[in-house]
């Protein structure tokens, strides 16, 4: 079974959306290991509304923190620490999805980041992008820092209006595999959801 840990190359990049694609192109599992804030309707809430299938399961956080914030910064208002040694790998035989907090580089704690997370759980990683200007810049940064800590990446998917000339540049530049492109949707709903998912699991 595979785990891939769904980052973007910043916030509200559509991570949560792809998600709920992915969990349902693979029948797969969901787990959120750090929520901030919105704790009443959190992305694991979110990812359940448009699941259609009746075999993925959505594991519990390991962190509920109530501020809309850096992780780091919301569990100190919280008054706890994050501990990345508590963040461990939920058991299952499905394949799993793996919902990140922001960017790579958003802390958890004084010392660590997301992407601590992602060498701890040793997990592939798939690359949320979203055409806007400077999304060349941080998508490639992105892929630079992934790199650099020999992460690997199972491939990359371009959300929101397309932009044929920073994609290509994008794609030409590292490589990645294109696992497919989600369009700006008037509506996201479990409908909008299954499409893409039968373009995408033709990727897995």
């Amino acid at each position: 079974m595979n785990k891939y840990f769904v980052t973007g190359i910043g916030t509200d990049i559509g991570k949560t959306f792809i998600s709920a694609i992915l969990v349902e192109a693979l029948q797969a599992d969901y787990w959120k290991p750090i929520q901030a804030g919105e704790l009443e309707n959190s992305d694991t809430h979110k990812v359940q509304n448009l699941i259609s299938n009746s075999v993925s399961k959505f594991h519990e956080e390991n962190y509920k923190l109530t501020t809309p914030a850096s992780p780091h910064y919301s569990a100190e208002i919280d008054q706890i620490e994050i501990d990345i040694n508590k963040i461990v790998l939920p058991e299952t035989p499905n394949n799993l999805i793996i919902e990140g907090a922001g960017g790579l580089m958003v802390p958890i704690n004084s010392t660590q980041f997301v992407i601590d997370i992602i060498k701890k759980l040793d997990v592939e990683v798939i690359l949320v992008s979203k055409n806007y200007l400077g999304s060349i810049n941080h998508t490639i940064l992105t892929y630079e820092v992934l790199k650099q800590h020999h992460i690997k990446i199972k491939g990359i998917i371009f959300n929101g209006t397309p932009n044929k000339a920073s994609e290509d540049f994008i794609l030409n530049y590292t490589k990645l595999d294109l696992i497919g492109n989600v369009l700006q949707e008037s509506e996201i709903t479990k409908e909008v959801v299954l499409k893409y998912a039968e373009i995408f699991k033709t990727k897995f």
